[in-house]
């Protein structure tokens, strides 16, 4: 076995370009995929943050009238008595901020568009959310004012500017309309792309105020930290809420269903390109086997005339092969590390190309991969093997020629 393995390193050495031309062909291809992989992956982590930390918190407590037509926001499903559910989940470890969220129409100009509006609490809700981070011009909402922040985008598609006033027109709990000048104070450039193209915010004293709302609000936010069992936390929390009948207690996740579901198609999609990388390095794999086993017919004809079984010579090859794609894989994996880490660390700015477009991921701007173990040694084992098991068909072939047609084989 020894000798087999030493001819095997021989034979890597004494044909060079070819061994680095078979094992670049595998490097390149473990490079992409680990490309891909790791920007996939981390397009979809930074959606699942960007929900957390601008759209929904870890979970959120509101009535099961509400939950049940969420999508047109009813005013009239609020949450009654709001300190009441503070009190309950006091001690819980869980941070909590109210937040009442209604649908409205902004007018400005000669220009109007639909759009959610959000009434915040400033001075509890940046212990959950990061919006106030994300203030790309102007400042962040303060209380008891007469103001609004806006999605950027948002800000764009109506030519406003900070400090200038629009007008929201909606209806208040009890269904009679509502309409109200605010100042533009800030303009928001978030990493998610549902709080740029649609979202404004104004305090939530003023909502209670104009939309006839006597203290009650829409939901609660919680936020309890990610290394939490987030399953066995709300069934905990919503044991507690018990005690206040209509109440549900909502996860991230049952809240950002419709995404889940466009990521897991999304994944789908991303598996059938990723197979397709693997089928495109195979293809140059086996093709650069190919050639490598057909010229050196006469070589192994040779090995047999001087008796060198069969078995020892498909087994020469077999280590030969492996020994490529090991240099492959090194190559491609440690290549496809370092360019992983540098899309970890630093990304792809693709503002220029996106601009406001929305590619279903919750994620805007700059684009970081995330490391994904499983798949870089999968790629690693793959090119070991897949180089090793190409080269068993031309080697079949080749001992299955008679002694003399190998020696004669142009």
């Amino acid at each position: 076995m020894s000798f087999l393995l030493s001819l095997a390193f021989k034979n890597l050495s004494r044909y060079r370009r070819r061994t680095m031309i078979t094992a670049g062909a595998l490097a390149v291809g473990l490079i992409f995929f680990i490309f891909m992989d790791g920007w996939l992956q981390g397009a979809e982590r930074e959606s699942e943050r960007n929900i957390i930390w601008y759209e929904s918190g870890s979970a959120k407590v509101m009535t099961s009238e509400y939950l049940d037509d969420l999508k047109t926001m009813p005013l009239k499903h609020a949450i009654e008595n709001p300190d009441a559910v503070e009190q309950v989940l006091e001690g819980t470890g869980v941070t909590t901020t109210r937040r009442t969220v209604f649908a409205g129409e902004i007018f400005y100009g000669e220009g109007s568009l639909y759009v959610k509006v959000v009434a915040v609490d400033p001075q509890t809700d940046g212990k959950i959310y990061r919006l106030s981070e994300t203030v790309a011009e102007g400042r962040y909402l303060e209380p008891d004012e007469q103001g609004v922040v806006l999605g950027e985008w948002l800000a764009q598609d109506l030519g406003i500017q900070v400090g200038e006033e629009i007008t929201i027109r909606t209806r208040t709990r009890y269904g009679a309309f509502q309409t109200f000048d605010l100042i533009v104070v800030g303009v928001l450039n978030s990493p998610n792309p549902m709080i740029n193209k649609g979202t404004a915010f104004i305090p939530l004293s003023l909502a209670d105020e104009l939309l006839e709302m006597e203290g009650a609000v829409t939901e609660l936010t919680l936020y309890f930290p990610e290394w939490q069992n987030p399953e066995s936390k709300i069934q905990s929390l919503q044991d507690r809420l018990s005690v206040l009948p209509g109440l549900t207690v909502e996860s991230w996740k049952d809240l950002a269903r419709d995404f889940l579901m466009i990521a897991q198609a999304k994944s789908a999609g991303s598996g059938i390109l990723l197979v397709l990388v693997f089928i495109i390095a195979a293809v140059g794999i086996s093709n650069t086997m190919l050639m490598a086993v057909y010229e050196r017919v006469r070589e192994i004809g040779m090995m047999r005339a001087m008796g060198m079984k069969d078995g020892a010579i498909r087994t020469t090859f077999l280590f030969e092969a492996g020994g490529i794609g090991l240099i492959g894989a090194v190559i491609g994996v440690g290549l496809g590390v370092v360019i992983n880490w540098l899309m970890v660390t630093r990304g792809i700015d693709m503002t220029a190309l996106m601009g406001q477009m929305d590619i279903g991921y919750r994620v805007t701007g700059i684009f970081y991969a995330a490391w994904h173990p499983q798949a870089i040694v999968g790629g690693f084992v793959f090119g070991v093997i897949a180089a090793m098991l190409f080269s068993i068909i031309p080697s079949s072939r080749a001992l299955k020629m008679e002694i003399t047609d190998c020696l004669r084989y142009e």
